[in-house]
């Protein structure tokens, strides 16, 4: 087994990324500096609290431990935040990334798999979407991870680089068997603010029902976090054995509009959803819906959670623990 160091893994991706790669047997170190992971996601004794900019604590770390791969998570992810507040998404998203990849090429460290985002197709022009799509992010989150794809890439070329990155769409739903789930703070994903409101009474603003979809409400490709993290050991995988550098999006191949989302928990707890239509929010495509044959056919993945009642069930376990 590996000696991995996982980044922003006291989060909610790099958490359940981090227990799968435990529970298969690889010793994992994650780095967080907890501006929006928590200490109680990490199993005791394998958390590092700096942040990646901090560079003399990072090389001093990665000499320690002679890591054989990175899976790097550690990154803002509110679009709405980053078209308020772009330069913190760069400072952040690409200042701290290049920090990284920079201490790895000072250790000899040359596999990564990076957490990148669907947020690079911008407004697509077709669904669903391929990797062959033009990039054209429409938000600075969004641009920001597809700086980090693009100089990676040039590193590939320079320095011997190897990446895997994954472009993935909506993560939702929680993994039992781990006892974590979502937290974010503020929080920013629809299925938890969705149970948020059934239990305060306080009506969800669904952010606009003018785009062009059935319903008028935008569409999203929702994949279950325990798919994610068998896509990232996957990835992992791959690297190791000696693979060369990729980039995969990672979906479901299934769109779901807001409303939709809405009748699922509907169903699913049994309960009624207070909502209103607001105005639309800044930066948000119609549609992203994933085309994962690439990653299915290439690294041998697929998602175990197909059905969206089923990734919205093991969210609101997680939610009703927390809660009750």
């Amino acid at each position: 087994m590996a000696r991995i160091l996982v980044t922003g893994g006291a989060g909610y991706i790099g958490s359940h990324t981090t227990h799968h790669l435990l529970r298969l047997g690889h010793d994992v170190q994650v780095v967080d500096d907890l501006s929006h992971g928590y200490a109680h996601n990490v199993p005791e004794g394998r958390l590092h609290e700096f942040n990646l900019l901090d560079t003399p604590v990072l090389d001093a770390l990665l000499k320690r431990f002679a890591f054989d791969a990175v899976v790097h998570f550690a990154a803002f992810i509110a679009v709405g935040e980053s078209v308020r507040q772009p330069e913190m998404y760069f400072r952040n998203n690409c200042g701290a990334t290049f920090s990284l990849l920079d201490s790895m090429a000072r250790a000899n460290l040359r596999k990564i798999v990076f957490s990148s985002t669907a947020a690079v197709y911008g407004n697509p022009e077709s669904t669903p979407i391929t990797e062959d799509l033009p990039h054209k992010p429409v938000n600075p989150y969004g641009h920001t991870k597809l700086m980090v794809e693009q100089a990676m890439r040039w590193m590939d070329e320079g320095n011997g680089l190897r990446f895997v990155a994954l472009r993935y769409f909506n993560a939702c739903g929680a993994e039992e068997a781990f006892g974590i789930g979502e937290e974010h703070e503020p929080e920013s994903h629809l299925i938890p603010l969705v149970f948020r409101a059934i239990r305060t009474g306080k009506p969800l603003t669904v952010f606009g029902q003018d785009y062009p979809t059935p319903d008028g409400t935008n569409v999203r490709d929702y994949i279950h976090v325990s798919d994610l993290a068998t896509a990232h050991s996957a990835a992992l995988d791959h690297l190791l054995g000696g693979g060369v550098s990729h980039s995969f999006n990672a979906g479901t191949g299934q769109g779901f509009s807001v409303l939709e989302v809405i009748k699922a928990v509907e169903r699913v707890t049994g309960r009624s959803v207070p909502y209103v239509i607001g105005p639309r929010r800044e930066g948000d495509p119609a549609i992203l819906v994933a085309d994962s044959t690439r990653l299915q056919q290439t690294l041998g993945w697929k998602p175990n959670y197909t059905t969206l009642d089923a990734m919205v069930e093991s969210a609101w376990k997680f939610d009703s623990k927390k809660h009750a």
